[in-house]
């Protein structure tokens, strides 16, 4: 038996499919012969699409996207890293010419 290729699918095409679920015209089975999918695939996009709808309306989301993560300015981050990589050149030519550590790393 020859192995499938796998397949990626776009946001669009697992939302069309979901809403199919959700509707419930039609059994997950029924739903995985037409789109050629398998009905644990289709479960698994529903039950996706149920847990984020609260995220569209404004409610408060149990993911990591929470309201209270504050903004991650990079500018910042970025002026850190290279104050303490200034910081540490400084420290280490200093305890070489101190002579408590010797030039070769």
């Amino acid at each position: 038996m020859a192995r499938r290729v796998r397949r990626n699918h776009g946001a669009a095409f697992k939302a069309k499919v979901a809403l199919e679920a959700v509707r419930g015209e039609k059994t997950l089975n029924e739903l995985a012969q037409q789109f050629d999918l398998h009905p644990n695939q289709i479960k698994q996009w529903k039950d996706q699409l149920l847990d984020g709808a609260e995220d569209v309306f404004g409610g408060s989301g149990k993911g990591p996207r929470e309201a209270e993560t504050p903004p991650i300015d990079v500018k910042t981050l970025h002026a850190k890293i290279g104050e303490l990589t200034l910081e540490n050149d400084f420290l280490s030519g200093a305890l070489v010419k101190a002579g408590m550590v010797s030039a070769k790393r």
